[in-house]
C-alpha cells in the first residue's frame, strides 16, 4: 500500500517514515474494529446457544467460543501484518510472532474452558433433580481435573513459544523442585488425594447423614482440603479430608431398612404357660403393624430379678421418626397385651435372707434418665438419631 508523496508523510518517526506508520495502524485498528463487527453479530445470533432441554451440540459449543472470544487476544496476531510496512530486525519480528501465537493460545485455552462450563450446565440442566450428591462431587472432581490439565497445557506450551525458554529443561527443573515442594506440603498434598479418593470412591457424598467418632451431621460440601459438615445443632464441622478417611465413618445415607433389637422383663411369678404365650402375642401385634418385619423372638434369659425376653424386627424405612413411631406402638401393645394375660413387668427386687426367714424388698424404680438423681438429669438422645442410631 503507497500513500501519496506527501513531504509531511516522510517525517522520520523511530527510525520510520510516518507514512509506514499509518499504514500500520490503519491496517491493525481497521482489523480490530472487522473483528469486533463480526464478534458483536455472532454474539447476537447466538444470545441463547443453550435451549431448555437441548443437547450438547454445535449450536452449544459455537455460542461458548463466541461468547468467550476476547477481541485483543485475537487482533493480536495482527501485529504481524500491520508491521510489514515497517523495517524491523529480526529480534523484534520474533518477539511480535511469538507474542501472536501466545495470544491465540491462551484464547484457546479460554475456549476450552468454556467448552468445559456449557458441558457442565448442559449436564446439569438435563439431569435435573436426578443429579444427586455423588455425581455433583464426580462432576465438580471431573472439571477441577480437565481444567487443571488445560491450563497446564496452554502455560506449557505458551512458554514453549518465547523465545530463549526452554521448556524441557523448565519441566526438568520444576520436577526436582517439586519434590521438595511435595514434602513441605506432604499434609496438604495428603488432603488432596484424598479428596480424589473421596470423589472416586464415593464413601459419602454431599446430603448423606454420617457420624465420625462423636460428631454427626450432614455433608455440604466437599472440597480439595477440607470436607463440610452440618451438625443438627447447627454448626458447621469442619474435617480434613485425611484425618476423615482415617476415622470410622457411619454412614446412614445408605440405609436401607433399620434393625431393631430390644428386650423386656417379665416378673419370676409368671407361670410357664404365660411365659410360653407371651412370644405368641409379641408376633401377633408386630402382623398388625405396617412396615415392620418381625424376626425373632425369644425367651432369652433369666436375670437378676426377671424374666427376659429379646425381640428383634426391621422397620421398612430408615426414618428415625417412622422408627420411634413404631417402637412406641409396640411398647403400648405390649403393656395392654401383658396386663390382660395378668403378666407384669419386672422391677429391681431383691431377697435378703433374716435368721431363716425370707424376707422380699422391692427397691425403686431407675430414674427415667438413667443417671444418678442427685446428678440432676442427663443428656437425652442426640438428635442424630432422627437420622441415624440404628441398634
Amino acid at each position: 500500500m503507497t500513500l501519496p508523496d506527501i513531504p509531511f508523510l516522510q517525517v522520520d518517526l523511530w527510525g520510520q517514515p510516518l507514512q509506514d506508520w499509518l499504514v500500520a495502524a490503519a491496517v491493525l485498528l481497521g482489523g480490530m474494529g472487522l473483528l469486533r463487527g463480526i464478534l458483536g453479530i455472532l454474539r447476537s445470533r447466538l444470545a441463547d446457544p443453550r435451549p431448555t432441554g437441548a443437547r450438547l451440540g454445535v449450536r452449544t459449543v459455537a455460542g461458548a467460543v463466541v461468547h468467550s472470544s476476547r477481541a485483543l487476544l485475537l487482533g493480536l496476531p495482527l501485529i504481524l501484518p500491520a508491521s510489514a510496512p515497517l523495517a524491523v530486525s529480526a529480534t523484534v519480528a520474533g518477539w511480535l510472532g511469538s507474542l501472536a501465537v501466545i495470544a491465540l493460545i491462551v484464547q484457546a485455552g479460554i475456549w476450552g474452558n468454556a467448552v468445559l462450563g456449557a458441558w457442565a450446565a448442559d449436564y446439569r440442566q438435563r439431569q435435573g433433580e436426578g443429579l444427586g450428591g455423588a455425581r455433583v462431587t464426580t462432576l465438580n472432581a471431573m472439571l477441577f481435573v480437565a481444567r487443571l490439565v488445560l491450563f497446564s497445557l496452554v502455560a506449557l506450551v505458551a512458554l514453549d513459544n518465547i523465545p530463549g525458554v526452554n521448556v524441557t529443561a523448565l519441566v526438568a527443573s520444576l520436577g526436582i523442585g517439586g519434590i521438595a515442594v511435595a514434602l513441605a506440603l506432604q499434609n496438604i498434598l495428603a488432603d488432596l488425594f484424598a479428596s480424589l479418593t473421596i470423589t472416586l470412591d464415593k464413601p459419602f457424598v454431599i446430603g448423606d447423614f454420617v457420624i465420625v467418632g462423636e460428631f454427626l451431621g450432614t455433608v455440604e460440601h466437599v472440597g480439595l482440603k477440607t470436607t463440610r459438615i452440618r451438625s443438627l445443632s447447627g454448626e458447621q464441622l469442619i474435617f480434613a479430608n485425611n484425618d476423615l478417611l482415617s476415622s470410622r465413618i457411619r454412614n446412614y445415607g445408605r440405609m436401607q431398612e433399620r434393625r431393631v433389637a430390644f428386650q423386656f422383663g417379665v416378673l419370676y411369678q409368671t407361670t410357664a404357660e404365660q411365659l410360653e404365650a407371651v412370644p405368641d402375642q409379641v408376633r401377633e401385634l408386630m402382623g398388625e403393624l405396617d412396615q415392620v418385619r418381625l424376626d425373632r423372638v425369644h425367651f432369652k434369659n433369666f436375670g437378676d430379678s426377671s424374666l427376659n425376653f429379646e425381640v428383634v424386627y426391621y422397620v421398612e424405612d430408615p426414618d428415625y421418626n417412622l422408627y420411634m413411631d413404631k417402637q412406641q406402638a409396640i411398647n403400648l401393645a405390649l403393656v395392654r397385651r401383658l396386663a390382660a394375660m395378668g403378666v407384669e413387668f419386672a422391677y429391681p427386687t431383691r431377697t435378703i435372707h433374716l435368721g431363716g426367714g425370707t424376707r422380699l424388698v422391692t427397691a425403686p424404680p431407675p430414674d427415667a434418665s438413667g443417671d444418678d438423681p442427685a446428678a440432676g438429669p442427663g443428656p437425652g438422645p442426640a438428635d442424630g438419631a432422627r437420622h441415624g442410631d440404628a441398634i
